[in-house]
């Protein structure tokens, strides 16, 4: 709804607003309890009380957006098993109920009690979130708009990570009653101890994006084990961001002129592969069939079917394939659909998709699409290409032609068929018939039987 959508960007404001000023509230006063800080934390804490109930009444869609929980019982027992004890501490006023009894309490207990907003911050977490659910895209009329706030999120979380940085670099450590011996004692040259705040915030983001840059220590290198520690942390968070900001930047590079990049990928392989297939009509029979498996020389290496056949077998396989590709995401087959031809991957990966059953895949040398060509019935799974798929057609009628001049190799089909349905739970009547009937009539000899086991044999092993 749309108070909602205005509830859920004003609780991110809320979120981005505590994220910075906390940290720098924590670091650089002493105080927290002149009337502009006891505003903003007694409105914050109201506005997150208030969510931490609103949440029990939020729908929750399931993360391939098929269903929407809107059942309260439903939604009160997900939200207590995930989120809400991180909501619930981060919404508690700790540090006021300190203050409350500040005179039986150390001071430092109380400054404790006050770093426990912190926890606050991992909030953030579910609150983005938000920001990729369907009821929130409906308000973002175009996508580019949607791809630059996700953007501007990650170079937020950068910028978070500097903010938490430079306020780990002031703060005092836990135990110590001081503050770090950089700041508590800088050289004579760099007098800190009565500057504003927003000049130590300044020296402090020197230093540290000197140690997440790596470029340096700053003004002084760390002495104490305890300076040593945090510019190793440092360290180390600047280079994840650094190498976050470098993918990201690769992937927004990539991503701003898509469309025509799969589009010339796409020209390309289908040129390439119209181009290299079929031999001119002037070149003579003999020397086109040489031409033809020159260019196949990949699929036929890659197929064991192949591999195992009668060299003529080949010849007349290729001389009938046609070249198609296929981008990520396209279906080939569609499950229950009626079958005109089969195919061979030559380079690439398939999944194969039924009901009920677990995703199966299929990649170089591999080929899909026979069962219904043997059996004339529909199409028993849907095949969707993963990957860029480089793949060879053969028509039905070819199929059936080529088969008729070689008994042997339908036979083998047909086991490697038989083998394939069992594996998914399915059994074809026809295709048993046929098969028990060679081998009851002795049509093949012992030879010829071990080359089918064999290729069925590599056609389980190349299932993913």
């Amino acid at each position: 709804s749309l108070p909602r959508f205005y509830w859920d960007f004003t609780m991110l404001l809320f979120m981005v607003g505590n994220l910075i000023i906390i940290p720098v509230g924590i670091t650089f006063f002493k105080e927290e309890t002149t009337a502009p800080w006891i505003v903003f934390n007694v409105v914050s804490d109201t506005f997150f009380l208030m969510d931490l109930v609103l949440n029990f009444r939020t729908g929750i869609v399931i993360e391939d957006n098929t269903e929407i929980i809107l059942d309260p019982e439903r939604i009160k027992k997900k939200y207590l098993k995930t989120w809400f004890v991180v909501d619930f501490v981060s919404s508690i006023p700790v540090d006021y109920v300190f203050l409350i009894v500040e005179k039986g309490i150390d001071s430092e207990v109380y400054k404790t009690a006050r770093a426990l907003r912190i926890v606050r911050f991992t909030k953030i977490l579910s609150l983005l979130r938000l920001l990729r659910l369907s009821r929130l895209i409906r308000y973002i009329h175009q996508w580019e708009e949607v791809r630059v706030l996700r953007d501007t999120a990650r170079w937020k979380g950068n910028k978070s990570s500097v903010h938490g940085s430079v306020c780990n670099q002031e703060q005092t450590p836990p135990g110590l009653p001081v503050r770090v011996p950089w700041v508590r004692a800088p050289p004579p040259s760099l007098s800190l101890q009565n500057d504003s705040w927003s000049e130590l915030y300044s020296f402090a983001l020197f230093k540290s994006m000197s140690h997440m840059l790596c470029i340096g220590y700053g003004k002084q290198a760390p002495e104490s084990m305890t300076d040593i520690w945090l510019t190793m942390l440092s360290m180390i968070v600047g280079a994840t961001c650094y190498a976050m900001f470098i993918g990201h930047a690769t992937a927004l590079i990539q991503s701003l002129d898509s469309s025509r990049r799969q589009y010339q990928e796409k020209v390309r392989l289908g040129w390439t592969g119209t181009t290299v297939l079929v031999p001119h009509p002037a070149v003579a029979p003999p020397p086109g069939a040489e031409i033809v498996n020159f260019n196949c020389r990949k699929l036929v290496a890659s197929m064991p079917l192949f591999a195992n056949a009668d060299p003529n077998f080949v010849t007349a396989m290729l001389t009938k394939l046609k070249f198609e590709v296929f981008q990520p995401g396209d279906y080939i087959i569609r499950e229950g659909t009626i079958g005109k031809k089969m195919y061979f991957i030559q380079h690439g990966v398939v999944s194969i998709l039924t009901k009920g059953n677990k995703e199966m895949k299929l990649s170089d040398g591999s080929y899909f699409g026979e069962i219904c060509l043997l059996t004339r019935g529909r199409r028993t799974a849907s095949v969707r290409a993963d990957t860029y798929c480089r793949l060879y057609s053969l028509s039905v009628d070819n199929f059936n032609e080529v088969l008729e001049e070689y008994p042997m190799m339908r036979r083998a089909f047909e086991t490697v068929a038989i083998d394939r349905l069992d594996r998914i739970g399915k059994k074809n009547s026809i295709l048993l018939h046929k098969v028990q009937h060679d081998l009851n009539s002795g049509v093949f000899n012992n030879q010829e039987n071990e080359i089918i086991q064999e290729i069925v044999k590599y056609d389980r092993e190349m299932v993913q």
